[in-house]
Parts: C-alpha cells; sequence; structure tokens
C-alpha cells in the first residue's frame, strides 16, 4: 500500500476544518529562510551554469567525491532508480518508506521485504533507508560498503541523514562506485519540501543514466537558488540540528507521561507504541493534530517535532485523558 503522511485534507474532511497541525511529516517545522529571487528565475528556463553551480555546493556539503545528481525530490530518485538496471530480483529492508517498493514493483521487479541486512545478500538490487523511517535503524557506512559487496546494485536512502551527518556513506563515496547509489532529500532538514529538490549521489556511470533519464531541467530555478545557498549555510544547518535534539527528548517525555513506549526515530521525527494506533490518531486529531499510523501495525503512531509556537497544543492533545 502506498500510503503517505501530508494528507491534511483527509484529517479536516473525517475531523472538521480548523487550526490543525500537520505532524504526519518529518520536515523540519522553521524552515531555511528563502533567498531573494530575482525575475529571470520565474520567467527563464533554469541555467545550466546555475545547475553546476549547485552540483558543486551538494558535493562540497556532503563531502562526496561522487557526482551529485540533482533531482526534483529523493522521490524523483525513487522513481527512476528501477530503471537503471534490468528488472530481477529486489528486496527491501523493511518495514520502512513504502515507496521503494511501489517503484520497484511498477517497473517490473520481483519485490521483497526482509527483516534484516543479511536477507538482503544476493539481490540484483537492494534498498536500505538510513536511518530509516519510522523505527529511526541506522546501518554505519562501514556495514553499507560490505552489504554492497554481496547485491548487485544497493541503494541507500539517505533523506533523514542530514540530521545525523556522520552517518553518511556520502564521504566514501567516489566516481568509480557502481555497485551503490544514494539518494539525499533537500526539503525535510531545509523545511522547504514544496520546493521538490532532492539529490542522487552515485559513480560517473550511473550519474550519466540518471540526468538523462531526468531529461532537461529537472529542477526548478527557485529550487536552484534556495538549493545553493542552504547547502552552503554551515552556521545555519548546525542551529536546527542541536534545537531538533532537544525537541526529540522533548517529545519522548510528553510521550512517556501519555504512556507511550519509544520505538525509535530520528530528530526530525518520533515514532512510538501505543496501546491502538488508530484510537491515539484519533485522539489527536480530536485536538487538531495529525499523526501518521502505518498499515502494518496495530500500535506504531509517528509524529513530526512541531514549532516552538506549537508546542501547547501538542501536549493537550497528547495528554486527553491520560489524568496527567
Amino acid at each position: 500500500m502506498r500510503d503517505h503522511g501530508g494528507d491534511l485534507a483527509r484529517a479536516q474532511a473525517l475531523y472538521g476544518a480548523g487550526d490543525w497541525l500537520d505532524l504526519s511529516t518529518g520536515i523540519n517545522p522553521l524552515a531555511y529562510p528563502m533567498p531573494h529571487l530575482s525575475p529571470y528565475v520565474m520567467t527563464r528556463l533554469p541555467e545550466s551554469t546555475d545547475l553546476a553551480m549547485l552540483e558543486a555546493i551538494a558535493q562540497d556539503c556532503y563531502g562526496t567525491a561522487a557526482s551529485v545528481v540533482p533531482l526534483a525530490g529523493a522521490q524523483a530518485a525513487i522513481q527512476l532508480v528501477p530503471r537503471l538496471r534490468v528488472p530481477g530480483v529486489a528486496r527491501v529492508l523493511g518495514p520502512t518508506y513504502n515507496e521503494h517498493a511501489g517503484a520497484l514493483a511498477a517497473q517490473g521487479w520481483q519485490v521483497k521485504q526482509v527483516q534484516s541486512p543479511d536477507e538482503l545478500a544476493g539481490a540484483d538490487l537492494a534498498v536500505v533507508v538510513n536511518p530509516n523511517n519510522p523505527d529511526g535503524r541506522v546501518l554505519s557506512p562501514d556495514a553499507l560498503l560490505a552489504l554492497r559487496d554481496r547485491v548487485g546494485l544497493l541503494v541507500v536512502d539517505e533523506s533523514f541523514v542530514d540530521v545525523m551527518p556522520q552517518a553518511s556513506t556520502a564521504p566514501l563515496m567516489t566516481l568509480a562506485e557502481d555497485r551503490m547509489i544514494l539518494l539525499r532529500s533537500f526539503g525535510k532538514f531545509y523545511g522547504l519540501a514544496g520546493l521538490r529538490l532532492g539529490f542522487a549521489i552515485a559513480g560517473e556511470g550511473h550519474a550519466r543514466v540518471l540526468r538523462d533519464l531526468a531529461g532537461p531541467w529537472a529542477v526548478s530555478g527557485p529550487a536552484l537558488v534556495a538549493g545553493q545557498a542552504a547547502l552552503a549555510d554551515r552556521d545555519w544547518q548546525d542551529a536546527p540540528r542541536a534545537r531538533l535534539s532537544q525537541d526529540a527528548a522533548r517529545m519522548d517525555a510528553l510521550a512517556l507521561r501519555a504512556g507511550w513506549g519509544l520505538v525509535g526515530g530520528t530528530s526530525l521525527f518520533r515514532t512510538y507504541h501505543t496501546p491502538d494506533a488508530t484510537a491515539a490518531q484519533a485522539q489527536l486529531a480530536h485536538g487538531h493534530i495529525w499523526s501518521r499510523i502505518f498499515p502494518y501495525s496495530g500500535h506504531w503512531v509517528r509524529l513530526g517535532l512541531p514549532a516552538p509556537d506549537a508546542w501547547g497544543q501538542l501536549e493537550q492533545a497528547i495528554l486527553t485523558g491520560t489524568g496527567s
């Protein structure tokens, strides 16, 4: 089932209009401030020089010697990866973001979800989301390099790694890499999901094919400008990492008061074990908090982190009926 967070219209249809707080996605609630956009950015096709500049800045930000291919979000990369090879056997380390399996199956791959990294061995294509969504599982770069040598092509989705850059395999990638591809999101950490910007980090051969598959003007002019500014702004990057870490601990303490157990997550989202996930989501929704539940678990609820001025609304919704 290819279901997602972010469907606030569904919440409003079920529970009514009002002052909703959408925590069903893992997006930084304090976004990077959009830089000034000159008129030509909106009225002309994106320039190749601006694309090349973004690629160079992204390489530096991610600390990689491999090629960096800008795309319209990590989701665009997920849609293109299944076309890099003739369909065969694909294995996805789960439970995880369901678009990987969905995109592979749509291109004719035989897809199986497995529970341990060892079960990925022998696959023509293997997918690991690292850190994982929704439980926050992390495999070390060394473990991923060892796994790469046991599969045909290893795809590592690093959409949430910006909050823990030490877990990224990007610094170990080179232009000669031909058995591993990394996917990076921009919108989650920088809070600008609507721009639709992401990257594939790959060796020269895969990068060339991905660019051909994406076609011209795969990234909008505003996304190029914002990406250049945000990825180069190291001072800004440090501040949300510290704030989000503190907010994640605050949310864990709040969930504990409600009797929920921590499953895991990152500092962009937290996943909790509840007595009844559907009931917990409904309880939150009555307080106009939209959360994420999963078709494979009757107990897991995932919440993104709120903005500083929204903690009161969240606290009231979580603690309703707990006696706290």
